[in-house]
């Protein structure tokens, strides 16, 4: 009898943060890797060589990746897409109407535009989107949201978040320094952590945005601050530095009528500190799991999804904001409402 969880799948990139997933997938012995789309000799190499550790027989590489999905598209259950950022739209809607799911990395697409063409394409192929954003994909941001969504801890106030890392070292002469490819710099890499756990933990629309972007000489921006008003008429803070000494952390503060909490833009953790309390405290909420095992819990019906295309359409509507409030000297910018 087959086994329903273990599944055939492709990989549209096998650069290092694929091979975190293979070796996940390795480890625990769960899907069939049977073909990978990775144009670069060196990578494809060090993929073999993950393969070679685990005593598996390594993928079949075909490097065009329209030429990947006619070949493999009947012989697989899904696909991982782990590419540059500019990449995302076209090939998650040629997987999907391939008849594949699809595991995508972040952030989903370039802009709302995408997004929204990505979700109608979702809906007529009837196939899963799951984006590997591990915030959303957190058990601790999913208990927070909970804590929120169901009006325990109150309506939210304030939201105050942050990110840093050497980002500019670690990303000088990388493709993600290339705007055309990258889409944005740190705030729109590392930084898209912080924009899709604020925008899922509040679960509504942003209605006005002010933020500021520097580029500090480079070609992309290494530094940005934003000022957003919620549907609700809460008030959010965003603070993403990628010119930190090296390092790399996050925090996130929800401020709510009855409660304050703080997590992380990874979902890293989760404190609460309840009305009549005096301190920030741990809440023993389920062990976190890797995004491999989500995306199978979800595609075998065990789960609901939680990191839809939905949460990324709302990041990609304030990221739309952001940089059009940046190219604006930091001026308001209302989402959806014509300048």
């Amino acid at each position: 009898m087959s086994d329903p969880e273990r599944i055939r799948m492709g990989f549209i990139g096998s650069g290092l943060m694929a091979r975190g997933h293979m070796r996940e997938m390795l480890r625990r012995d769960l899907a069939d890797i049977v073909a990978v789309c990775e144009p670069s000799p060196a990578a494809f190499a060090s993929t073999v060589a993950l393969f070679d550790e685990h005593g598996v027989t390594p993928p079949i590489n075909e490097p065009d990746w329209r030429r990947f999905i006619q070949t493999f598209a009947d012989r697989l259950d899904a696909a991982c897409i782990v590419t540059p950022h500019a990449l995302h739209f076209e090939q998650a809607t040629a997987c999907l109407e391939a008849g594949l799911d699809v595991l995508l990395e972040k952030p989903m697409v370039m802009n709302a535009d995408e997004a929204m063409s990505l979700i109608a394409t979702r809906d007529r192929t009837g196939r899963l989107l799951v984006v590997a954003f591990p915030g959303s994909l957190s058990p601790q941001v999913r208990t927070a949201a909970r804590l929120i969504a169901s009006g325990e801890a109150g309506a939210i106030l304030n939201v105050d978040a942050v990110v840093w890392q050497d980002w500019q070292a670690n990303s000088t002469g990388t493709w993600r320094q290339d705007p055309a490819i990258s889409g944005g710099g740190f705030l729109f890499d590392t930084g898209a952590h912080m924009l899709n756990t604020v925008t899922d933990l509040a679960g509504e629309d942003v209605a006005e945005v002010v933020a500021w972007l520097e580029d500090d000489g480079r070609p992309v921006d290494l530094r940005g601050v934003v000022m957003a008003r919620l549907a609700s008429g809460a008030l959010v803070t965003m603070n993403g530095c990628g010119r930190a000494i090296p390092s790399l952390g996050s925090e996130i503060r929800v401020f709510c009528e009855r409660a304050t909490l703080r997590t992380g833009v990874w979902g890293e953790r989760l404190d609460v500190q309840r009305h009549g309390s005096r301190r920030l405290s741990p809440v023993r909420s389920v062990a976190s799991r890797s995004v491999w095992e989500q995306f199978i819990a979800v595609r075998t019906g065990r789960e609901p999804n939680p990191s839809p295309p939905e949460v990324g359409l709302r990041m990609a509507r304030l990221w739309d904001a952001i940089r059009e409030s940046s190219a604006r000297g930091g001026s308001v910018v209302r989402p959806g409402v014509a300048a």
